[in-house]
């Protein structure tokens, strides 16, 4: 099978669960929809091949899955630590105001004053909200400034455009 070019890491394999070769997969994602909805998934452990998933559910705030093929606790530990992937492609559809986490890393953040805040590195959860990582662009490697955490929340962010490549924020340089 040919490997997808939008390949996403949406979670990692934390150990076996029971005895029959279930695993635990630690979601990146609260909702984990792309593991519950998507019956293919790539892992990369010991090299990066597709699994068919016979069933996913959360428990605790984790996935439990039974991959085909993988029969016994043993099987199952031996997977531990290996990157959780699907396409893209093949995520669900979200409602126009909500945004899957890997669209917007590379996203550039501005400011309602039209500066430049930096670029989004990667997201955080907090427990109450998600947090935009935005490092800052500097040319200068002596006067680089330390990254931003802005909350992705309405107060804060006032538009995401996918298309322009680019997040407006009601946030200041000196914040």
């Amino acid at each position: 099978m040919q490997v997808p070019d939008d390949l996403t890491q949406v979670g990692y394999v934390s150990g076996a669960f029971g005895v029959t070769g279930s695993i635990r997969v630690t979601p990146f994602s609260e909702d984990a929809d792309a593991l519950l909805n998507i019956k293919t998934w790539w892992v990369d452990k010991p090299s990066l091949r597709t699994v068919e998933v016979r069933t996913a559910k959360i428990h605790g705030g984790d996935v439990v899955a039974q991959l085909v093929g993988t029969i016994g606790r043993d099987a199952a530990e031996a997977l531990k630590g290996a990157a959780v992937l699907v396409s893209r492609a093949e995520f669900p559809e979200l409602p126009a105001d909500e945004f899957y986490w890997t669209d917007l890393i590379g996203l550039d953040v501005v400011n309602l004053q039209g500066e430049h805040l930096g670029t989004v590195s990667d997201l955080m959860h907090n427990g109450a909200q998600s947090i935009l990582r935005v490092a800052p662009v500097s040319t200068d490697a002596a006067d680089k400034a330390p990254e931003r955490l802005i909350p992705f929340v309405d107060h804060f962010v006032k538009t995401v455009d996918q298309q322009a490549k680019k997040i407006t924020v009601d946030w200041g340089l000196d914040y």
